[in-house]
């Protein structure tokens, strides 16, 4: 396994060991010990989410104001633009994003910190997302900006008006937001 920090240092980009021959491949998606030797950190998973989207499908920006969740997030089949934004107020990194492609076929996850929100877009036919929270969903305390807010600049790469649920076509923009 190999971890690298991103532009925003504590959003890591995880790269696991894979083994593959042609009869196909196996890798350890996570190890706690692993993940606790090359980043310092212990995390706590108590729930598995796993969704599939379609092309153009973009989910986000989400966080949770109350209990929020650190995530470990992979794509199992298809490929994803993930992001985060450091929505911690006194961060250094405040109101700043990153984005990786995520993809069945690179095997990469990314580690997003609770303090971030998170969004994805979906960039092949379909996508199916595998993701470790370190807290429960909450829909009460679940807040969304606005995927497309001026201020944040996200470049989604997308040149058609994304398919977005109703709960987060309604998000606000960050300077509106509730944040850490």
């Amino acid at each position: 396994m190999k971890v690298t920090p991103a532009a925003i240092p504590d959003v890591l980009l995880v790269e696991p060991q894979v083994f593959g021959d042609d009869r196909g491949f196996f890798y350890e998606s996570f190890n706690a010990r692993k993940f606790r030797e090359l980043t310092g950190l212990e995390p706590v998973f108590v729930q598995d989410n796993h969704s599939r989207s379609a092309k153009n499908v973009l989910r986000g920006l989400h966080y949770q104001i109350r209990q929020p969740q650190g995530k470990l997030i992979r794509v199992v089949a298809g490929a994803v633009f993930d992001v985060a934004v450091d929505i911690r107020n006194g961060s250094p990194t405040f109101g700043r994003w990153v984005g990786h492609t995520l993809s069945a076929e690179n095997k990469q996850e990314v580690w997003i910190p609770a303090g971030f929100a998170h969004g994805f877009l979906v960039l092949s036919d379909y996508a199916e997302f595998l993701y470790k929270t370190t807290d429960y969903w909450v829909p009460g305390h679940e807040r969304c900006i606005i995927w497309n807010d001026p201020d944040l600049a996200i470049r989604w790469p997308i040149e058609v008006v994304p398919i977005l649920s109703a709960k987060d076509a309604e998000g606000v923009a960050m300077a509106r937001a509730d944040v850490f």
